[in-house]
């Protein structure tokens, strides 16, 4: 016979107070989407909240994807932590007068992001039914959208959707034409699963083994989804053109000049071990002088990628790219150290070249110390900027080359741990040439820079000119204290005009436009020009209450010396002096040196969105946002000194906010999700600062993920004890606080499935401890419905009012 304990709750989602409710359901903020030009923007809103029935909708999971098989839409974002959402209304607006047109969308729109043609004059973007997934095109002056009729796209494998370079066409991949049914599940098993390793080590990632592939069955139902058609839309006429047969095709794209195409397209044999991006795939090189007789060259077949070392690279070509300011040259990037970081090589990466038109073998462009990233192209041919990284130290380089004269030496302008952010120069400004590749953005003899502009009082973004004679850079723009600003694009060809999101903790994100004026003497840092704004967007503030929340950032130190911070987040008419029941929210991360470990990010000047825990403040609860939880050592092996460095960041954020006179010390809850809930659980087992915590889509037990996890690139026979401390799962006797414990039910990440929650649940049941258990159901990594996140902070006000408020604080419409 079950006892009250044990009896499930009541089904039916609950809500929180209407207060809470009246912000979560207050209009979500547009995004600005600008031309190529910046002349006009559209204004992007995407759904805040989906509906429970749409996250319902049934899938199948294929080997990373998650196919919507009614309409073969692409359930997940990238990477698979959360569920695909959808925008609902876009607005056109023009820049130099701040007009503004609603595109008219059809009923119930579920569209993707525009995706704007290189000269402006036209936009296109996807809309999402119940049946299919349509093409829609609009004129970028008007506003004015059509419907491309007898298209159904395919997304499964994404990179649907690009312009080609004339402009006047879509490359899409489409659901093939007349395929019929997807195959019928057998109703009996024609034999065994089987599986079989042959003695060489194969250590791949945890997190590669993402809703992998079963049985036969599957095979085929992974041929099925995944063949796409290749075609050309012609924007006027609306005509489509099938080029090239039916293939499980992953990357399409034309070359810069327009004759070639590379595609590449998934072979067998498929693996049950990890997701397609590992499975065989050919690269090639297509002819397209003739489409009804396309004339087709595979420049690599890549093999089975299922033992690439954790953290490293598959052997053989990889990162293909067509050069952007050249006709048709393919570049990629071959490992010289067998793709794995523990390895002691001179160079990591070659990077080679293969030119039109393709007869002759690839040749070699340069080498890198380290990890090959990215060759960012100017639009002169003897001009680019390599960039290469080492994880074992991590440390970033970038070096101006010139990749066509060996005799040319490379010049360094960036060396540094790109976990600095202090002194991070930002990354490169690009625009968009005519046939639609991206290329340096220059003005004269200058490329430009824009970042975070991170500091010990917070990000302040900026935009810097970066002379190519002195490599020294000058200030054109810096966000104010006040304010948050950062750059979004040039709004002219002379790079003297910008656009910029402006915003403030009262006013909501807001395009703004820059003209920038004359020289003038400024303090380090700032901007060494003057500026002359206006704004061009009037978007109004859809929650008045929030703006009372006061924000500010607060340093201290942990004991052994590592500068800290958190942001204060306080609620509504807070008095100052005033202790309040506090929650701390934070998520672990890993650094090579407590220097970067300790610079402030974020910024209280930003516009005061609310979500998930810091809804809480509109319920009296302070609230320690994004406290700095450092792991800080050498990347080998951080995690040996884990868990003493999680309660000593823990003891350090909740002291300074006693000491402030902000924190009853004797009502401090903390919350994390992902590997801040097993934060959460183990700050619980192993400390006594928290009265109680919520630790939402956790894992537990890291021997369940036994070739890695975060940072860490040991396997759990390397280094047993790392994983075996990490794991609150075997200290689930020590928890002698009550635990929440939420989860999605369709969690992806492989790293993370429910199967851990249900088992920490029930080990902290056996011990002995107080604990509850909630299943979101259809939820991803990252909750998604209306309904899920409903109910996630009523079961979390209701858990934090019984735990650290007293019972004359609490309000009759949050108790069950």
């Amino acid at each position: 016979m079950s006892t009250t304990a044990d009896t499930a709750a009541a089904s039916g989602y609950k809500q929180p107070p209407s207060s809470i409710l009246d912000v979560m359901h207050a209009p979500a903020l547009p995004i600005p989407v600008p031309s190529p030009a910046g002349d006009r923007i559209i204004l992007v809103s995407q759904a805040k909240y989906p509906s429970i029935s749409h996250i319902a909708t049934p899938y199948l999971r294929l080997a990373g994807v998650r196919v919507e098989t009614t309409n073969h839409n692409r359930r997940h974002t990238a990477g698979g932590h959360g569920i695909r959402t959808f925008a609902d209304k876009l607005a056109l607006v023009q820049v130099k007068d701040g007009k503004q047109v609603t595109i008219s969308l059809p009923a119930d729109a579920r569209t993707t992001s525009p995706l704007w043609s290189a000269d402006g004059l036209h936009f296109a973007f996807e809309n999402v039914t119940a049946t299919s997934v349509e093409l829609w095109l609009g004129d970028g002056q008007t506003g004015a959208v059509r419907q491309v009729p007898n298209v159904r796209m395919n997304p499964l494998l994404e990179g649907e959707l690009k312009w080609m370079p004339n402009q006047k066409q879509l490359l899409v991949k489409l659901v093939p034409d007349g395929q019929g049914p997807p195959p019928k599940e057998p109703t009996v098993s024609s034999g065994p699963i089987i599986q079989e390793t042959d003695g060489k080590k194969g250590q791949s990632s945890t997190y590669e083994a993402r809703d992998t592939l079963k049985n036969k069955h599957d095979e085929a139902l992974f041929d099925y989804y995944m063949a796409s058609q290749l075609a050309l839309v012609d924007i006027d006429t609306l005509t489509v053109q099938p080029i090239g047969e039916a293939d499980r095709y992953i990357a399409a794209r034309a070359s810069p000049n327009g004759k070639y195409m590379f595609t590449t397209a998934v072979r067998k044999p498929y693996t049950y071990i990890a997701g397609y991006d590992r499975f065989p795939y050919d690269a090639m090189i297509w002819d397209l002088s003739d489409l009804t007789t396309i004339k087709s060259r595979t420049i690599a077949s890549l093999p089975l990628a299922e033992r690439v070392p954790i953290h490293g690279v598959p052997s053989g070509p990889r990162r293909f790219s067509w050069r952007s300011n050249a006709p048709a040259s393919l570049i990629f990037a071959e490992a010289l150290d067998g793709g794995d970081w523990k390895a002691n090589v001179d160079k990591r990466d070659k990077v080679m070249i293969l030119e039109a038109p393709f007869d002759k073998e690839p040749r070699e462009l340069l080498r890198t110390e380290y990890r090959f990233s990215s060759l960012a192209w100017g639009e002169d041919a003897s001009f680019a900027i390599l960039t290469e990284y080492d994880m074992n130290s991590q440390w970033e380089r970038r070096y101006i080359v010139n990749v066509d004269n060996q005799e040319q030496d490379p010049k360094l302008i960036l060396d540094m741990s790109y976990k600095e952010r202090y002194n991070y120069p930002g990354e490169v400004v690009f625009h968009k040439l005519p046939n639609g590749f991206f290329t340096i953005y220059k003005a004269g003899n200058a490329i430009f820079f824009e970042g975070d502009g991170s500091s010990k009082t917070g990000d302040r973004p900026f935009l810097d000119r970066f002379d190519l004679t002195t490599l020294k850079p000058s200030r054109l723009f810096r966000s104010s204290g006040s304010a948050y600003e950062a750059f979004i694009t040039f709004s002219d060809a002379s790079a003297s005009t910008f656009l910029t999101l402006h915003e403030s903790p009262n006013d909501p994100p807001n395009v703004f436009q820059h003209t920038i004026g004359k020289e003038i003497e400024a303090p380090a840092g700032e901007a060494v020009f003057s500026t002359k704004s206006r704004a061009v967007t009037q978007i109004p503030n859809p929650t008045p209450l929030v703006s009372q929340i006061q924000k500010r950032v607060v340093t201290y130190q942990r004991d052994d010396g590592v500068q800290l911070s958190f942001n204060l987040h306080t609620p509504p008419g807070y008095k100052e002096g005033t202790r309040l029941p506090t929650i701390l929210y934070a998520y672990p991360r890993d650094f090579a040196s407590g220097s970067q470990a300790g610079q402030v990010t974020g910024s209280q000047a930003r516009f005061t969105r609310l979500r998930k825990h810091l809804l809480l403040l509109l319920s009296g609860y302070a609230i320690l946002e994004n406290a700095t939880f450092p792991i800080v050592g050498d990347p080998k092996k951080a995690y040996d000194t884990y868990l003493e460095q999680l309660v000593a960041n823990a003891k350090a954020a909740v002291d300074k906010a006693v000491e402030m006179g902000v924190t009853d010390p004797d009502r401090v809850g903390v919350t994390g999700h992902s590997h801040g809930a097993l934060m959460t659980a183990n700050l619980l087992a192993h400390s006594d600062i928290f009265k109680t915590g919520i630790a939402t889509s956790g894992a537990y037990n890291k021997t369940l993920t036994p070739f890695g996890f975060q940072n860490e690139r040991r396997s759990i026979w390397e280094a047993p004890e790392p994983y075996r401390k990490a794991s609150s799962f075997f200290f689930a006797d020590k928890l002698e606080h009550p635990i929440l414990i939420v989860h999605g039910a369709d969690d992806a990440n492989p790293g993370t499935t429910p199967m851990q929650s249900s088992y920490f649940y029930s080990a902290v049941r056996g011990n002995g401890g107080t604990a509850k258990l909630v299943m979101l159901p259809h939820e991803p990594h990252h909750y998604q419905a209306k309904e899920s996140h409903e109910h996630l902070l009523h079961e979390m006000l209701t858990w934090f009012d019984k735990y650290l408020k007293y019972p004359e604080e609490v309000k009759p419409d949050s108790k069950i």
